[in-house]
């Protein structure tokens, strides 16, 4: 088999082949890394999540369909759902040091790369932070669409749900952080552009502005 062939080949096929698995995890695994990296803070626990979604992607891969969403749109559901379930585990427990005893050796090479992914994602956390509160569904639509840049077709894949959900969810968000002045939350990327901010900058409150919905 080519290379080309392992590059083209998508979650379900590359579980079975561990040479493109690698091509798979290296293809996506920065952009999983930066998705942790805009929700936690500690370089160790970035390493530890995406670990596991990617251990995660094993169990679920027969659950991708081309034809709902890339790959990215579909791994950020499974990151999400990793975080999740961090923060409940974290919710659970008293104290940190049962979690440092189980956590893999980091070198200071990696704890440089994850702390510099970590700077450059300081706005996106604070941007998540505005977003608090908002209920759980609506949050989830917006801050795939304003902070991870994904389309509403590509949120509502990541969250199993469908597109005209997906848009009514992002309607109510808005319409609340508005009503609560709290932050602007430009509607269409031609928005952004009458401001004189390109789309995908961060925006008022440290909101970027979102992509094309189509």
């Amino acid at each position: 088999m080519t290379s080309d062939t392992r590059n083209r080949r998508g979650p379900a096929a590359a579980i079975r082949d561990p040479a493109a698995f690698e091509v798979f995890y290296r293809r996506h695994v920065d952009a999983v890394t930066r998705f942790m990296a805009r929700r936690v803070s500690d370089p160790h626990t970035v390493a530890d999540l995406t670990a596991e979604t990617f251990l995660a992607v094993i169990d679920s891969a027969h659950t991708y369909r081309p034809g709902r969403g890339s790959e990215t749109a579909w791994l950020y559901g499974i990151a999400r759902n990793t975080v999740s379930a961090e923060f409940r585990r974290s919710a659970r427990q008293a104290e940190l040091g049962s979690r440092i005893a189980g956590r893999r050796l980091l070198d200071e090479d990696d704890i440089s790369r994850l702390e510099d992914k970590l700077d450059a994602e300081r706005a996106a956390r604070r941007a998540l932070a505005a977003l608090d509160g908002l209920p759980e569904s609506e949050r989830a639509v917006l801050e795939l669409v304003v902070v991870d840049q994904l389309t509403v077709a590509e949120a509502a894949t990541a969250l199993g749900i469908r597109q005209i959900a997906a848009r009514v969810r992002l309607h109510r968000a808005r319409k609340a952080l508005r009503s609560a002045a709290a932050v602007d939350v430009p509607d269409t990327a031609d928005t952004a552009n009458a401001a004189g901010t390109a789309p995908g900058t961060p925006g008022p409150a440290g909101l970027a502005y979102t992509r094309g919905e189509a």
